[in-house]
């Protein structure tokens, strides 16, 4: 048969039975005109060849195959050869994935070393570094009336170590009037933000609401917030490179146990199997709860939202 009836057999190109024949693979006739004769042999034989390709074979990895078909064989892989060409495929495939994983965990580390550097400007101040903005279309969340119970309660005496070495125990934290920004998750900025996270109404900008409370802590001052902390559930070791990678002049507390929800009933919800916080904000005079925001939308602009409320309750 001609080129490309063949190549329709075999579910090829012609160029590709061109290339086969380049590489030694296969080895049509010649009429007498000088047109390539394709048997049906040949025909098999690029078949085999594209069948073995797609799994990651190259072309000239296909060679004890079509010499097994070639012998009289039923299946390209009744032969030794071809098993001992499959183990060498796998070899070199574990080795592939071994060099890989090892220059992903290098480069995964010196993300986490870069990501949590502070930023410094030529004359070596600090540089506010902004979050990333926030996608559009996040889901609002919805007041499911969890926060209700809170106003009035008292604080319990739990004691976390914050992200500046100091322990802070939440019924003494503060005399005055302060704030307690409740967040979900920042978690590791060297890794992708968890599946469908975008989509749970709340989720979505721990770090821009962190920044919020950054850039605002002059007016939250002025309105006369003597001290502002935030707590979530993330491992220290986040919190810590959080509060480096954007500057943050207040302590993060980790409660990955979840205990103040334990004493306060305060809302979470699960993501991935795992329970995180619900976004809330406490204004507390010492250790009674004043007011709680939630629910919280949307995170970036929250701290406004706060100075708002407390200039119009001095």
């Amino acid at each position: 048969m001609r080129a490309s009836e063949a190549a329709r057999a075999a579910g090829v190109t012609r160029k590709a039975l061109r290339y086969y024949e380049a590489a030694g693979l296969l080895t049509p006739s010649r009429l007498a005109n000088g047109y390539r004769e394709y048997s049906p042999t040949d025909v098999r034989l690029a078949a085999e060849i594209r069948s073995l390709t797609a799994i990651g074979l190259t072309p000239k990895e296909t060679r004890p195959f079509l010499d097994c078909l070639r012998g009289g064989h039923d299946s390209g892989d009744d032969c030794p050869e071809s098993l001992a060409a499959y183990n060498q495929k796998i070899r070199a495939l574990d080795r592939l994935i071994a060099r890989l994983a090892h220059t992903r965990q290098q480069l995964a580390q010196q993300l986490r070393a870069a990501a949590g550097r502070p930023m410094t400007d030529d004359q070596e101040d600090p540089v506010l570094p902004p979050a990333d903005p926030l996608p559009d279309n996040l889901p609002a969340p919805a007041d499911d009336g969890a926060a209700d119970h809170l106003p009035g309660r008292q604080l319990p005496p739990l004691t976390f170590v914050a992200t500046d070495g100091s322990q802070i125990r939440l019924d003494a934290a503060c005399a005055g009037r302060w704030i307690l920004f409740v967040y979900p998750l920042t978690g590791d900025p060297a890794a992708d933000i968890p599946q469908g996270w975008n989509e749970i109404p709340g989720a979505r900008g721990c770090s821009q609401e962190a920044c919020s409370f950054r850039d605002n802590l002059a007016e939250l001052r002025e309105c006369g917030i003597d001290r502002v902390i935030a707590l979530s559930s993330d491992r220290a070791e986040y919190q810590q490179a959080l509060v480096r990678r954007l500057h943050l002049p207040y302590p993060l507390l980790s409660d990955p146990d979840h205990y103040l929800s334990r004493t306060l009933d305060l809302p979470t919800f699960e993501a991935n199997g795992t329970t995180l916080y619900k976004r809330i904000t406490l204004v507390m005079r010492g250790a009674t709860i004043e007011h709680a925001f939630y629910p919280i939308f949307p995170p970036d602009t929250h701290a406004q939202e706060v100075v708002k409320w407390l200039r119009e309750r001095p």
